[in-house]
């Protein structure tokens, strides 16, 4: 092995015992101090670094779990394994309360001891080293996939791959590769907004094969969970497959979990994908059958405002019958509690479905660009993964999901949209009556300077739209541009590069995830 020797420090009674251990390790590289008692491995401990302690918790004067907490409160990083001759569950779980690495039962082999040792103090290279060699053999067939993808379920596949991969190896330390994966992720959002647009006009108009479409999600996902039980139904607003990824691990111990994906209809906005997931129908329908219920002002608020009972109305549709719905749409946590007790209180009603959006990954999302804090908080794709898992484990929507598995209770969740980080301006050219979206755009007379940067149509029902007044343009951005008028060049450029944003056409906003969530047995 050649490195700088790692050093272990081995505080054990039986020290002559234990002679073939120390040298099955010393002959694989390791530096190894044997210490008869915890007195003087505490001393050794004050003028010599170590970078594993082995730990007898049975020796003569202080005992191991004794040590243990004197050398925890000296360095509280120390690295310590217990061996111990006790397999009471009182010894491990002190030792295992008190942050010790693993814990070993004597008699042990030299080979287990090796196998501890090299798994806390190599398991991180060696892990970087196989996530290296895993992505190198998978590389070749990769590429060659994206290039070969023709169908909404290819360019999904490859989508979840290289998410996966981009996770996998920015946990493992090796940065050198993220760079090919992130090479990859640009070439398949090259190919994927053009490929979108020549099928997605047909998609909505139920020719070509679509695939599931946010109108698609409560028909084909939530009526078949109904029942006589109750079936919560959760959005996360605004929620990229990597965000869910990083939650993932956190429900997995709660639920099995069946994942999917949908494909957000465009625009990838709240007030067009949030609203087809719960209606089940695209803009114009929802303008034609609702009136009352849709406002032209392209306002979120506004346009947003009618879920519940666009919900209430596609179950009738869909089951010809009222199913009982309790929704609600939550902003902040400040009010756990209070969301908590009205869930409860919902639940008694036999059949009802418990809707519940959670707005704060899309509140970041935004906020993010008008906060220089929350930018450097949030400045790249991994650091936005770790700060959602930080707010969701603390969360409302966490607290719920944990109460629903412990009920027994299944859930759907999903979301209406992803977002994408946006590097490069794309200069557009509007009348003043255009709406202020950064990739999406409706007005008179409207073009992308650069026509590669964008799809641009006046027919409203190539996207389903409500008819808008005569001469009435859309403008949806690809890959990763944002738009920006000539007059504001540089300041949109200051203000908006780098933002996550979303409405336009990318893997990262379309190809969202959906799983069903089955409580595990108790």
């Amino acid at each position: 092995m050649q490195r700088g020797a790692k050093r272990i420090l081995w505080v054990d009674d039986e020290v002559d015992l234990l002679r073939p251990h120390l040298l099955f390790l010393q002959q694989r590289g390791y530096h190894v101090d044997a210490i008869p008692n915890g007195d003087d491995a505490l001393a050794l401990l004050k003028d010599n670094a170590y970078d594993l302690i082995l730990l007898d918790e049975q020796m003569p004067g202080r005992r191991g779990l004794e040590v243990l907490e004197q050398i925890k409160r000296d360095d509280p990083h120390a690295r310590v394994v217990m061996v111990t001759k006790s397999e009471e569950d009182r010894t491990m779980t002190e030792a295992i309360g008190r942050q010790v690495e693993d814990y070993l039962v004597k008699p042990t082999s030299p080979r287990q001891v090796l196998s501890v040792v090299t798994r806390i103090l190599e398991g991180s290279s060696i892990r970087q080293q196989r996530a290296a060699q895993d992505f190198a053999a998978r590389w070749p067939n990769l590429a060659r996939q994206r290039e070969d993808a023709e169908t909404a379920t290819d360019f999904a596949a490859v989508y979840q791959e290289l998410v996966d991969w981009h996770i996998r190896l920015e946990a493992a330390g090796e940065a050198g590769l993220l760079g090919t994966v992130e090479s990859l992720q640009e070439d398949l959002r090259r190919d994927f907004g053009p490929w979108v647009m020549h099928r997605y006009p047909r998609w909505v108009q139920g020719e070509a094969d679509p695939p599931e479409l946010s109108v698609d999600v409560v028909s084909r996902r939530l009526v078949p969970l109904l029942g006589s039980d109750p079936v919560f139904f959760v959005v996360l607003d605004c929620m990229r497959l990597d965000q869910w990824r990083s939650i993932l691990p956190l429900l997995s111990p709660l639920f099995e979990i069946e994942e999917g994906f949908h494909y957000s209809i465009l625009p990838t906005a709240t007030p067009y994908a949030r609203n087809a997931i719960f209606s089940g129908l695209y803009p114009d329908q929802i303008a034609e059958m609702y009136p009352q219920w849709w406002d032209a002002s392209d306002d979120e608020g506004s346009l947003n405002a009618h879920e519940e009972p666009l919900l209430e109305e596609q179950l009738r549709r869909l089951t010809r019958r009222q199913v009982p719905v309790h929704y609600e749409k939550i902003f902040t946590d400040r009010r756990a509690d209070q969301v908590r007790g009205r869930v409860r209180s919902a639940l008694k009603e036999e059949g009802t479905v418990i809707a519940l959006v959670f707005n704060f990954v899309d509140l970041m999302t935004h906020g993010r660009s008008e906060s220089p804090i929350l930018m450097e908080v949030a400045k790249d794709e991994a650091a936005l993964r770790d700060l959602t898992r930080s707010w969701f484990e603390r969360s409302t929507a966490y607290s719920v999901l944990k109460e629903a598995a412990s009920r027994g209770h299944r859930v759907l969740l999903t979301t209406d949209h992803g977002s994408i980080h946006c590097r490069r301006p794309s200069t557009v050219f509007a009348r003043r009556d255009a709406t202020s979206n950064l990739r999406y755009k409706f007005g008179g007379d409207l073009r992308a300077e650069d026509s590669r940067t964008a799809y641009l149509t006046n027919r409203a029902q190539d996207l389903r739209l409500p008819e808008g007044n005569l001469g009435m343009s859309y403008l949806l951005a690809y890959d990763d541009y944002f738009f920006v008028y000539p007059t504001k060049l540089r300041e949109y450029q200051k203000r908006y590069k780098n933002s996550f944003l979303h409405g336009g056409i990318s893997p990262e906003e379309m190809i969202v995830p959906v799983a069903t969530l089955k409580p595990r047995p108790r």
